[in-house]
């Protein structure tokens, strides 16, 4: 068990301080990401502990669904909602313990957004589609996470809307520019 001062448990503490709360109810809370990766990124995160997508069951689908809607939400009222292209997944792996359901924006217009992995975790099949994710656990009761998965964020840094790669992610950020305008 690790202790709440490490820092992969940081969710747990974020997530129960309201300055970073921006919604909640009596399953989930809607926090700010504190190292944003696009202009608007949310994480819905349910107060019940589930440690990772590993341990989720049939009996966590309506928990899903639910953290789903309220993604929805948060983007009904977001006031560049109809500009912005969205997308709402899970990492295969994430980094930090208790799931945690991203809601993105696509220009990745952000500081936080440093390296390779931080892409690649967005950007490839390592990010897994919240209906996606629902849909899995209907059919099998679980969340399968392909083995290897890892090796996604090594993969070379493509553009996510014209698939062309780029060799840095100075030049990445420059080359989405263009998609933005």
């Amino acid at each position: 068990w690790e202790s709440l001062g490490h820092w992969s448990q940081g969710l747990k503490v974020s997530m129960q301080d309201p300055k970073l709360q921006v919604y909640k109810d009596d399953k989930v809370v809607v926090i700010k990401d504190k190292y944003p990766k696009a202009r608007y990124h949310w994480l819905v995160l349910p107060w019940i502990s589930i440690a990772s997508l590993k341990i989720v069951r049939e009996e966590h689908l309506e928990l899903l669904q639910h953290m789903h809607t309220i993604g929805e939400k948060m983007l009904r009222g977001c006031p560049d909602a109809k500009k912005l292209q969205f997308r709402m997944g899970y990492h295969a792996i994430p980094s930090m313990s208790h799931i945690h359901l991203h809601v993105i924006s696509q220009d990745f217009d952000s500081p936080c957004l440093k390296n390779k992995k931080h892409w690649n975790s967005f950007n490839t099949e390592y990010f897994l589609n919240s209906e996606d994710v629902i849909k899995m656990v209907e059919k099998d009761g679980k969340v399968t996470v392909q083995d290897g998965a890892s090796e996604l964020l090594k993969l070379p840094l493509k553009c996510h809307v014209c698939k062309q790669l780029q060799s840095t992610l100075p030049q990445l950020k420059e080359h989405l520019k263009k998609h933005m305008e």
